[in-house]
């Protein structure tokens, strides 16, 4: 029996995901475990997820997964390098592989980019790139270039992340063997293709009310669940913007060499959210990481959170073939006892974040309080 893990937000969970599901159990036979580390709430583009991870977690069981655990917003808010990195740092513990998709779909040429990328020789090139004022991904390319090393596998972003998982793996010194399926269509696209729909594009329909129902496996079509979208919630981010002292904004997650600064002044003189951002953006900082910066404000998540590690994973959803997994995944100390208090301030960080998570919903604000009333969803 092998273990294979998967690193996802599923949002939604669709028609790819559940090819994901077939591929690995073709390649390891019926008895392998597939177990999933999805993002909660919030997911790594600094939005709330459209469905509540309960459900997201539910769909997921429903379509063939075993064991359904939330990633730590410590991760699943981070940069693609600190989203993976926490994903294999937890699932090394008890996974035999972990599966993810890549535009690629080669190990031998990811592991080579991810040695790349962790050579002695990368980070004084990196350095030297940032210096010109490039952003991020524009200087690692260019270091890359300079080392010789075929840069175009980081253009594509399920290949971009891969080589993140890729190097954690290498990093980390995992147990963990890579497992990458070559990603069929455009990530990004915003027109669902019938064999290969994106999540963008999913979203995108449910949010303006279309017909999305035959991109999704019917196990997880939820049409009667809230709907939670960044509009919703924009004049409640908009309070907390407006409201934070200096030394909040200084704290922020993202701020360095006076982006926290920048991002202040936008808000405090700015109308939307739009604004703020577009006031805020330069070439040197992507967009992605400007909207986690927003979000982690809005949220009230500091530097010093993002940087904490997580003291617990939670348990989200449950099959049958999951819970000798889950027994031998409690040895590591990684989970608290179910239905138990666990004193610890993550604990208080997880209610904050589920309660304002309430505010985007799409119909009307849901109540807080709701981390006490979820319960793990169990399969027979």
């Amino acid at each position: 029996m092998k273990i294979i893990g998967i690193i996802c937000e599923y949002n939604p969970f669709h028609l790819g995901h559940k090819k994901q599901f077939d591929r690995i159990r073709e390649t390891f036979g019926d008895d392998s475990v597939i177990v999933c580390l999805m993002s909660g709430n919030f997911v790594q583009r600094g939005m709330p997820a459209i469905f509540d991870k309960s459900l997201r977690a539910q769909a997921a069981i429903n379509c063939g997964a075993d064991l359904v655990l939330e990633l730590p917003v410590n991760y699943a808010l981070s940069s693609a390098e600190g989203f993976a990195t926490g994903g294999v740092r937890i699932l090394s513990h008890f996974c035999d592989y972990l599966c993810f998709g890549s535009e690629t779909g080669d190990t031998d040429t990811l592991l080579s980019t991810a040695r790349a990328l962790l050579s002695p020789e990368f980070s004084p090139l990196l350095r030297q790139e940032l210096e010109s004022g490039c952003s991020y991904p524009s200087a690692r390319q260019q270091a890359l270039e300079k080392m010789g090393t075929n840069a175009c596998l980081l253009e594509k972003p399920n290949d971009i992340l891969a080589v993140e998982y890729c190097k954690a793996i290498l990093a980390q010194d995992s147990p963990m063997n890579p497992f990458p399926i070559r990603r069929e269509g455009c990530y990004h696209d915003n027109s669902p293709d019938a064999e290969n729909p994106s999540a963008t594009s999913i979203r995108e329909l449910i949010a303006a009310d279309k017909a999305w129902e035959n991109y999704v496996p019917a196990e997880a079509v939820l049409n009667d669940a809230p709907l939670h979208t960044l509009a919703a919630g924009e004049r409640a981010m908009l309070a907390k913007l407006r409201t934070m002292s200096d030394a909040e904004f200084e704290a922020l997650p993202y701020g360095s060499e006076g982006l926290w600064r920048k991002l202040m002044h936008a808000c405090r003189e700015s109308a939307t959210l739009e604004d703020i951002l577009t006031a805020t953006k330069s070439k040197r900082y992507t967009r992605a990481r400007l909207d986690r910066m927003v979000m982690c404000a809005y949220l009230g998540i500091t530097k010093q959170n993002l940087e904490s590690s997580p003291p617990y994973v939670r348990v989200l959803g449950l099959g049958q073939k999951g819970i000798p997994v889950l027994k031998r995944a409690r040895e590591t100390g990684l989970f608290p006892h179910i239905g138990e208090k666990t004193g610890h301030e993550y604990e208080k960080l997880e209610q904050r974040l589920d309660d304002l998570y309430g505010l985007f919903c799409v119909s009307s604000p849901s109540p807080a309080g709701q981390t006490e009333k979820r319960r793990i969803y169990l399969t027979k």
